[in-house]
C-alpha cells in the first residue's frame, strides 16, 4: 500500500493542477540550480542518475507545449559530474503544430566546500540549439504557403547560450544563483503577414514578433524549503529570473536591428514541489507553480502561464 501512494497522489492531480515553473530556456534546472536536492558531502564515482520527465505548460495564448526530457548526471571523480539533458518537444495551437528534438543542456558541477551543514557547489554549462528556430507550416490559414511559425512552437531557441551559477545547501534550504547569455542570434522569421486567413487578425498580433532575435542576458535566484521524511519530501519556494539587458531583433517595420523595448524585467513564479522515495534507487517527483509577475514583451516564447513536471529518477 505505501508504494501505491505516489501514484495515487499524482494521478489525483495531474488533472488539473497545472502551473508556471522555470519561464527561462531551461538554466534553472541545471547542475548547480537544480531543485530538489539532497544534501550530499560528496558525488558519487559513477553514473550517479537518470532522470525522465514529463512537461506540461500553457503559454500567454493559445500554443500549448509538451515536452519528454532525458536528463543524466555522470559522476566524474568524488566532487565533480556531468549533465546531459536531451529533450523532445511538440507543441500544438492555434496557427500549426511542430514537434522535435529540443535544445541540448550540457553542464560540469563541482563540490566547492562542504562543511557540517552546508555544501556550496559551481556549475559552468552550454546549451546547444537542434535548429534555427525557424520551423514553418503550410495550411489554410497561411493561404498555401509555408509561413515560419512563432517562436512559442519552436523547438529550438535557436541560438548557443552559456551558462553558470552556485547553489549553497543544507537539509532544510537550498539557495542557487545563476546567469544565462545568449551567444548568437537565431534566424525565426515569422510575420503577421505569413497568415492571412487568420480569423482574429487582432488577436493575431499578441504573438509579439522578434526577427533574427538574439535574447538578452537572463539572471535567476532560486531560494527553496526543504522538508525530508524518510519516504517522501516537500518543497515551497520562491524563483525570480531577471533579463537585465534587452532583447536585439530586426524591426520588421523599418528593417534596422534594434533593442526591443518591454524585454527586460521579473518574471516571479512561486514553486512546490512532491517527492516520494521507493527505496534508494528509484523515486518519484512533482513540481509546480504559480506565476506572479512577467515581462510585458516576450518574443522569445518563453513565458508560461501554467506547467506541471512529473519525473521518475533512477540513482545507482
Amino acid at each position: 500500500m505505501r508504494r501505491l501512494i505516489p501514484f495515487c497522489f499524482l494521478a489525483s492531480i495531474s488533472g488539473y493542477v497545472l502551473s508556471q515553473g522555470c519561464s527561462d530556456a531551461g538554466f534553472c534546472t541545471m547542475g548547480a540550480m537544480k531543485p530538489d536536492q539532497n544534501y550530499s558531502k560528496r558525488i558519487a564515482i559513477k553514473l550517479r542518475s537518470v532522470e525522465f520527465n514529463f512537461y506540461r505548460g500553457t503559454s500567454t495564448l493559445t500554443p500549448i507545449i509538451y515536452a519528454s526530457t532525458v536528463d543524466f548526471t555522470l559522476g566524474i571523480n568524488d566532487y565533480s559530474s556531468f549533465q546531459v539533458k536531451v529533450p523532445y518537444m511538440w507543441i500544438d495551437g492555434n496557427l500549426g503544430k511542430n514537434a522535435g528534438v529540443g535544445d541540448i543542456s550540457l553542464s560540469y558541477t563541482r563540490l566547492l566546500k562542504a562543511t557540517e551543514k552546508w555544501n556550496l557547489s559551481g556549475t559552468l554549462g552550454a546549451k546547444v540549439p537542434t535548429n534555427d528556430s525557424n520551423e514553418k507550416v503550410n495550411s489554410e490559414l497561411t493561404g498555401g504557403m509555408d509561413s515560419p511559425l512563432h517562436m512559442y512552437y519552436q523547438t529550438s531557441l535557436g541560438s548557443y547560450d552559456a551558462v553558470a551559477g552556485v547553489s549553497a545547501i543544507s537539509r532544510n534550504w537550498l539557495f542557487a544563483t545563476g546567469i544565462q547569455i545568449a551567444l548568437t542570434e537565431n534566424n525565426n522569421q515569422f510575420a503577421w503577414s505569413g497568415f492571412p486567413n487568420y480569423p482574429d487578425q487582432e488577436y493575431l498580433r499578441k504573438y509579439n514578433r522578434g526577427p533574427e532575435l538574439q535574447r538578452g542576458i537572463d539572471v535567476m535566484l532560486r531560494v527553496e524549503r526543504n522538508w525530508r521524511f524518510t519516504n517522501f519530501n516537500f518543497s515551497l519556494g520562491a524563483l525570480p529570473i531577471w533579463r537585465i539587458t534587452k532583447d536585439e531583433a530586426i524591426n520588421p517595420d523599418t528593417g534596422n536591428r534594434e533593442k526591443l523595448p518591454g524585454t527586460t524585467g521579473m518574471a516571479l513564479s512561486i514553486l512546490g514541489s512532491f517527492g516520494y522515495h521507493f527505496d534508494v534507487n528509484n523515486s518519484v517527483k512533482i513540481i509546480q507553480g504559480i506565476k506572479i509577475t512577467d515581462r510585458d514583451f516576450n518574443p522569445d516564447g518563453l513565458t508560461r502561464n501554467e506547467v506541471l513536471s512529473i519525473s521518475y529518477v533512477y540513482k545507482f
